[in-house]
């Protein structure tokens, strides 16, 4: 496998993840950006605890009208929180909520074996086991900290 290939895998596996989350509630998408902005955002507070917009921008080479409505999304649907920065009460802090929300709780709880069916196409089914287990091990070896 040369850079390529690994970089075409990674697109394909964000795919099958995107498909394996339950939809949003009714009306958030549109307000709150696409999926994939949304968890680019999440995975980068989830990293970086006690973060600002300005410093996720900088991180993730979104545009910054992106990260604030993908941070609102979050928050609305309790996956995070916002505090005023004791050292500059100007600026808000992002990070994770505490407690996890219902919403929150539903998106971690989703399985991908379907998800994972359709990729491999009705002839191949009886690959998800290997398959599912290869993933485990990915992300058991390469997730930091998680």
């Amino acid at each position: 496998m040369n850079g390529v290939e690994l970089f075409l895998l990674g697109r394909t596996l964000m795919k099958i993840g995107e498909e394996a989350l339950p939809p949003p509630p009714a009306g958030t998408a549109a307000r709150g950006g696409s999926d994939r902005t949304v968890l680019v955002v999440a995975s980068d507070i989830a990293d970086h605890p006690d973060t600002t917009v300005s410093e996720i921008v900088t991180r993730t080479a979104l545009p910054q009208s992106q990260v604030s409505s993908a941070v609102a999304r979050l928050r609305q649907a309790g996956s995070i929180e916002t505090v005023t920065d004791p050292g500059d009460r100007r600026r808000a802090l992002v990070r994770q909520a505490a407690q996890a929300s219902e919403r929150v709780a539903q998106v971690r709880a989703a399985g991908i074996d379907e998800a994972l069916v359709a990729a491999l196409g009705p002839d191949d089914t009886h690959r998800l086991p290997e398959v599912s287990q290869a993933l485990e091990v990915l992300s058991r070896n390469l997730r930091r900290g998680r």
